[in-house]
């Protein structure tokens, strides 16, 4: 499990790492890591960096020397290393000249050649977006061709200039990297909102921050491994009960399709059994003959999980639907017309009086019903958290960026999404899935992580073949456990 750490966290913890070390010694190793990184991209784009021309863009501050300093390190390597000073009277001294001895040099703007243009112009500490001289600096710079006739590939320092490190929120002109070389621990900024599309492909430089910061991360991204962990395996003597049963309201006359969707993710999971209960009854019947149906959640017997909320509806049954799965005293993740009958009836802060935990899994639209009107805004995480500690339920916000929040605060991030998600009926696999995952004993908080990572591996999957629908990524959630390495018998 990797963890993302707040720009306060992580400025104590460099301060506690600097008062053992000698000065600069700690620019110096982030310097050398940026430095790598570039000399690797020159490496694969044309077989070596001698004599190919890189630009830094400096802003003041110590994001602006490491950016010095890399190049100093470049130069010496023989790569052609030019520098554009933001702001000439703050630059960082000491790496402005050790550029200069190793035969670096400064420009007033950019040349028309560059393979490489290194953003150091704001780090951690910058707020807002880039003012106009930068925006329009970065945006010349980028008109740039390389030796190969390309654009040149653009390298952030820590982070991309003008994203929020803390929220990933981009309140204005931003540079958009190829590559971000972050040093120490992620930021959250890096990973959830407009700032991860800024940032394109993360690099992690150690320098040793790790054993000095305190706390609890911001933020937390789960791996392949944990994933696989968790996910509920077959055990010697178990049978369909002991693997859980897990029971879908889901669907109706109108969404039929709902019904189906949600009753083929729950099958994909790890339950033993799938009971559904709700309108589309026969088509279920007649497409799945494993699953027990019937036509109201009263009537379907006894489950250890509830998937409620897909193509539901929002009339009087539904609404009768939805309360028998409040009151069923097991766990229930509530998805899509669930969330909005909560909503219309004022019963979202009821959730806390649940006797059984509740997932709710909202799109931004839904979650703004949830949220007195309210959508997510820049700082998702936050919201996220804040609807969490509210309602007393695990809160899965949907996007390409999925967030998972918790109401004793704790937050994910799904590495997984995908864009290619986002088409009609994919949360209704979602909601089945993760419902089979409560069902078969898994905690609230890491059965909506491992669903989310899971669903989003199908669809990146799923989209290996082309467009995809809903369709395609319940058809690839099998294969997608087996091939990751989440389902195994031995």
């Amino acid at each position: 499990m990797r963890s993302a750490w707040r720009v306060a966290s992580i400025r104590a913890a460099e301060e506690a790492l600097m008062a053992t070390l000698p000065p600069g010694a700690l620019m110096q190793r982030a310097a050398a890591g940026l430095a790598r990184r570039c000399a690797a991209l020159l490496d694969d784009r044309y077989g070596g960096g001698y004599g190919h021309p890189v630009l830094l863009l400096v802003g003041p501050g110590n994001n602006g020397g490491d950016a010095l300093f890399a190049g100093a390190e470049l130069a010496r390597r023989g790569v052609s290393v030019f520098a554009v000073l933001l702001t000439p009277g703050r630059t960082h001294a000491e790496g402005l000249a050790a550029l200069g001895r190793a035969g670096g040099r400064t420009v007033e703007s950019p040349p028309s050649t560059v393979d490489i243009v290194v953003d150091g112009i704001l780090g951690i500490g910058g707020r807002g977006g880039l003012r106009e001289d930068a925006a329009n600096l970065v945006a010349q710079a980028q008109r740039a061709r390389g030796a190969d006739g390309a654009r040149p590939t653009v390298v952030a320092v820590d982070l991309p200039s003008g994203i929020d490190p803390d929220t990933g929120a981009v309140p204005g002109e931003a540079v958009e990297a190829d590559v971000t070389v972050t040093f120490g621990v992620l930021k959250p900024g890096l990973l959830i909102g407009s700032g991860a599309v800024h940032s394109g492909l993360v690099e992690l430089v150690d320098i040793g921050l790790g054993p000095w910061l305190r706390g609890e991360p911001a933020l937390r991204v789960p791996d392949l491994e944990d994933v696989a962990e968790w996910w509920p395996q077959p055990r010697p003597g178990d049978d369909k009960y002991t693997r859980g049963v897990v029971g879908v309201a889901t669907g109706s006359a109108t969404f039929p399709g709902a019904a189906m969707l949600s009753t083929a993710g729950a099958l994909a999971g790890p339950a033993g059994m799938v009971r559904y209960a709700g309108a589309g009854f026969e088509a279920v019947r007649n497409r799945y003959p494993s699953v027990i149906p019937t036509e109201r959640v009263a009537d379907a017997g006894r489950v250890q999980a509830w998937a409620c909320g897909c193509g539901l509806g929002t009339d009087e049954r539904a609404a009768t639907e939805l309360r028998a799965v409040l009151d069923s005293g097991v766990p229930a993740c509530l998805d899509a017309d669930a969330l909005t009958l909560l909503a219309e009836g004022s019963a979202v802060d009821e959730l806390r009086g649940r006797s059984a935990p509740t997932v709710l899994t909202p799109h931004d639209r839904e979650f703004a019903r949830l949220n007195d009107g309210r959508e997510p805004g820049a700082d998702r995480v936050g919201a996220t958290l804040r609807l969490a500690a509210r309602t007393g339920a695990v809160v899965l916000l949907k996007g390409d960026r999925t967030v998972v929040g918790t109401p004793e605060g704790r937050a994910y991030v799904n590495p997984t999404g995908t864009p290619a998600l986002a088409t009609a009926g994919t949360g209704d696999v979602l909601a089945g899935l993760l419902g089979s995952l409560l069902a078969a004993g898994l905690p609230p908080e890491r059965a909506t992580v491992a669903a989310a990572y899971a669903h989003g591996l199908a669809g990146r999957y799923a989209a290996e073949s082309g467009p995809v629908t809903s369709v395609d990524v319940a058809d690839a959630l099998r294969p997608t456990l087996a091939r990751a390495g989440m389902w195994r018998m031995s």
